[in-house]
């Protein structure tokens, strides 16, 4: 890169940073999802945006960017970070459950959505191949925003996370077809597409193979090594090579690199390291995927718009509206209910990211002609700029067919077949405020209680309580346990909440534990138990207490936020010291 070249990619660089820094804070402000600032300032400094009048006023140039191409590898790592944390939060166990949501209902999510735009473009005058090409890039959705949007509302891994993730698990699958579907329609093909298929989807499998085998007999010594040498940066860099080698090695089949990365979180997830990955990488995450959502407003043609605005506008409007219909479908025929198909629909209808890749190859390969891409590209980025807007939309619409809740104590019941819910052992005042949270939060919560009194005031609110004791297994799997994405202890006895965590991780290895200890030395008990994080009351009450003190005396908050932190580690280490 010449002496030009670095000065044009450092002012784009600092362009991105500014935006990230001071822009999407600012629509903050005013209450402008993040998803959605990112994608409004690639818009407004993107080449199509400020930069066309950069031949009017020179200076605007400073403040544009004019090769978002440049940043591209960054922005596909943030993708790459987002895949790799939604794996770590779930589990091959998990995922094991979500057969039907990724064979089932994103299987014909996808081939349904393709087949009927395909038809309808054909039928409005379109070369079969051209139709069947623009079909499938529409009938794809965005793994990126759809799944950081989740992330951000703790959805993730609730019911509408997992629907709308397996989905968009298959839709990574079909990348290779599609890909070897445009390379045989093109002029220089001359292989049998059904051999190149089987050929790539071999390839795929034998990928996956080595990934999970690598990951299964590798990762945790490897690790294990990088721990004990004594450096987060260590670790750090064993994790940027479990990312990037796994996303390696599906590209390498043809396969999505996000499907690499989620895998790579999948078996991550299955050892200790899994908080210390989530911790290291959670903040580049946000930043190369604000990258992302920049390039995609950047990519939105605002004088295309301009000038064939019935023809995108009307493009838009259907293809919402038949893929609305068709993943609601979907969802609802493979087992989500009304709510879940309901949001879940809303968040796949636009069209995703891989619509820019499939409508360049298929130019390239003379199956399309610009006039041909350009308002389908247009169409695409459009309505990926809505989709914080219907996602919303999804959510008030669900609330809906949610039923009201009981004014009635409601007889007891199993919640056996319950998928992605919060079960939390103990209603006091603790667990009462952590149910309150999680309900404002839009979680399923099953709430276990030995209290008769509680477990009836529990229920005539609307709450989901069973009466019985958390450490015996039979009252966990009658509360949900094996589809249970958490447990929250909250009781008070000592003896008490180590049975019901030695209880939880009998069952489920590992499944994320979270415990109210008194102390640290309770704490670290719990911890040996078998939880995965604990919060001391002593500690935490005196510590909130002192960045009271330290706020009163007008100290900033970040200052006392970084003393508070530092005075947390230093309490803890100091609790192991005298044990030890």
């Amino acid at each position: 890169m010449g002496h030009e070249g670095q000065e044009i990619f450092l002012k784009d660089m600092l362009v991105f940073l500014f935006a990230a820094g001071i822009i999407v804070p600012a629509l903050r402000l005013v209450r402008v999802p993040a998803v959605a600032g990112f994608l409004i300032a690639g818009v407004v400094l993107g080449p199509y945006g400020l930069g066309t009048l950069e031949d009017l006023w020179a200076p605007v140039q400073f403040i544009t960017v004019g090769e978002p191409e440049a940043a591209e590898p960054f922005a596909e790592l943030g993708i790459l970070f987002l895949l790799f944390l939604i794996g770590l939060e779930l589990s091959f166990e998990k995922l094991w459950r979500m057969k039907d949501a990724v064979f089932g209902a994103g299987a014909l999510q996808s081939v349904a959505s393709a087949i009927a735009i395909g038809v309808a473009l054909w039928l409005i005058g379109l070369e079969p191949a051209a139709a069947a090409i623009i079909g499938l890039a529409l009938a794809l959705s965005s793994t990126a925003i759809v799944m950081q949007m989740l992330t951000n509302e703790h959805r993730a891994t609730g019911p509408t996370g997992k629907a709308a993730l397996g989905v968009l698990l298959f839709q990574d699958i079909l990348v290779a077809p599609i890909l070897i579907l445009i390379s045989f329609l093109s002029a220089e093909s001359g292989g049998s597409l059904a051999g190149d298929v089987l050929r790539a989807l071999g390839e795929g499998l034998i990928a996956l193979i080595v990934i999970v085998a690598i990951g299964r007999f590798a990762v945790r010594p490897v690790f294990r090594l990088a721990a004990q040498a004594g450096g987060r940066d260590f670790l750090m860099a064993v994790t940027l090579f479990t990312v990037i080698g796994a996303a390696v090695i599906t590209a390498s089949a043809g396969l999505s690199v996000a499907l690499g990365a989620f895998l790579a979180g999948l078996l991550l997830g299955e050892t200790e390291f899994r908080h210390q990955a989530e911790v290291d990488l959670d903040p580049f995450k946000g930043l190369l995927l604000g990258i992302f959502f920049m390039t995609v407003g950047m990519s939105i043609d605002l004088a295309v718009i301009v000038e064939l605005a019935p023809v995108v506008l009307g493009g838009l409007a259907a293809l919402l509206a038949l893929k609305l219909v068709i993943a609601w479908t979907s969802t609802r025929l493979f087992g989500a209910s009304r709510p879940v198909a309901t949001e879940a629909a809303f968040l796949l209808a636009p069209a995703g990211e891989f619509a820019f890749v499939v409508m360049a190859s298929a130019t390239a390969a003379g199956l399309l002609t610009s006039q041909q891409a350009t308002p389908v590209t247009a169409i695409a980025g459009l309505s990926m700029l809505l989709i914080p807007a219907t996602s919303r939309l999804g959510q008030v619409l669900a609330k809906r067919f949610k039923p009201p809740q009981p004014t009635h104590e409601p007889e007891p019941q199993s919640f056996e077949e319950m998928d992605g819910h919060v079960i939390i052992a103990g209603f006091g005042r603790v667990g009462r405020t952590i149910a309150r949270v999680l309900s404002e939060a839009n979680t399923d919560i099953v709430i276990v209680e030995n209290d008769p009194s509680l477990v009836r005031q529990g229920r005539r609110k609307g709450w989901q309580v069973s009466i019985g004791d958390a450490g015996r297994p039979e009252m966990l799997e009658a509360a949900g346990l094996a589809g249970a994405s958490m447990v929250v202890v909250t009781v008070d006895n000592a003896a008490s909440a180590r049975q019901m965590v030695e209880a939880v991780r009998k069952k489920r290895p590992a499944l994320p534990i979270m415990v109210r200890a008194r102390d640290a030395e309770h704490g670290r008990e719990l911890e040996a138990a078998g939880a995965t994080y604990v919060i001391p009351d002593a500690i935490e009450a005196a510590l909130q207490l002192s960045g009271r003190v330290l706020e009163e005396f007008g100290y900033a908050g970040e200052t006392v936020r970084d003393l508070l932190a530092a005075e947390r580690d230093e309490a803890y280490r100091a609790g192991t010291q005298e044990t030890s």
